[in-house]
């Protein structure tokens, strides 16, 4: 049986449940697990990260909302993801981690063999946070590292963080999805993302919707994106004090970059990537993992990355 997913969106089950689920991850029967929201006891939380574990066909793990709510959660996780070797994308949206919670679970974030997209959004997170991210973002040359970050919400991060930040992405030479919004950014911030994103060659998509930036931010973006190259294929600038005029031009011209990389045949092959590497969250067709007891696992889920709304996000 191929493996297929396992999406719940804050329901409860019961603990015979809880062990099907486990069954299935130990079987390597399931490529997606979501729990987004799930309310689940300190002990079933516990067999659900020792089963995964192990778990070798396990691509997507969504604990968003609030799952993952104490120190002895975020221990457990770690030690779950030191030892498993599959997971790709890891979503833990709304999740009260804070710095100190980040900090215990980096290390096995950073040992990952697999991990390429993180979704931190909503975490409670601030400088020291930025400064463990931004190993994640390895330069040039170095490790591989993050393909997509979403950081959306956590206003705790000051400017000198997301200068750091801006300097790692500058340098990364893997990451292509970049999710700040609904962060209190600003035009001072906004102008230094301008420059990563100029000396970026992997960047392709940056979300800077709600972060409180004016005309003056997007005039430095669309000087960017009209005079230097750059991998940038959408800039989303939404809920911000910007005019209609503006953001149109932006968008022109990074529709004008798309199509003529299509015409000499350079957009395709990354295309095909990003849906070839994508988690079972939009493939709708696929088979839903059934319980023993009958019941179906397959809930409301949302595909991919949430912000601070919620919003979807592919992965």
């Amino acid at each position: 049986m191929l493996p297929s997913s396992i999406q719940i969106s804050g329901e409860p089950l019961s603990g015979a449940e809880v062990r099907d689920i486990c069954r299935g991850l130990r079987d390597n029967a399931v490529r997606l697990l979501s729990l987004r929201g799930f309310r689940l006891c300190d002990r079933d939380f516990g067999r659900t990260c020792r089963a995964l574990a192990g778990a070798t066909s396990l691509a997507q793990l969504n604990l968003n909302l609030g799952v993952v709510s104490s120190p002895s959660r975020i221990k457990q996780l770690a030690e779950a993801l030191r030892t498993n070797r599959s997971i790709q994308s890891l979503f833990l949206h709304g999740s009260p981690l804070t710095d100190a919670g980040l900090a215990l679970l980096n290390p096995a974030l950073a040992l990952h063999p697999a991990l390429v997209a993180l979704d931190l959004g909503d975490c409670m997170l601030g400088d020291e946070a930025i400064n463990l991210i931004c190993g994640l973002l390895p330069p040039d040359g170095a490790k591989s590292g993050l393909k997509e970050l979403t950081l959306s919400a956590n206003p705790g991060i000051t400017p000198k963080g997301w200068s750091r930040l801006a300097i790692a992405v500058a340098h990364s030479s893997q990451v292509r999805v970049l999710n700040l919004d609904y962060n209190p950014l600003g035009d001072h911030v906004a102008g230094m993302l301008a420059v990563a994103v100029a000396s970026s060659r992997t960047l392709e998509v940056l979300d800077l919707e709600g972060t409180g930036l004016t005309n003056q931010s997007a005039q430095t973006l669309l000087d960017m994106v009209e005079n230097y190259p750059t991998a940038l294929r959408s800039l989303v600038l939404a809920e911000n004090s910007i005019s209609p005029e503006l953001q149109q031009q932006i968008c022109d011209l990074l529709s004008e970059g798309e199509e003529e990389e299509e015409v000499a045949g350079g957009a395709g092959d990354t295309q095909e990537w990003e849906r070839g590497r994508e988690p079972a969250a939009h493939q709708r067709n696929s088979s839903s993992w059934m319980c023993p007891s009958g019941k179906n696992l397959e809930g409301s889920l949302e595909p991919g990355l949430e912000a601070a709304r919620d919003k979807g996000q592919w992965v």
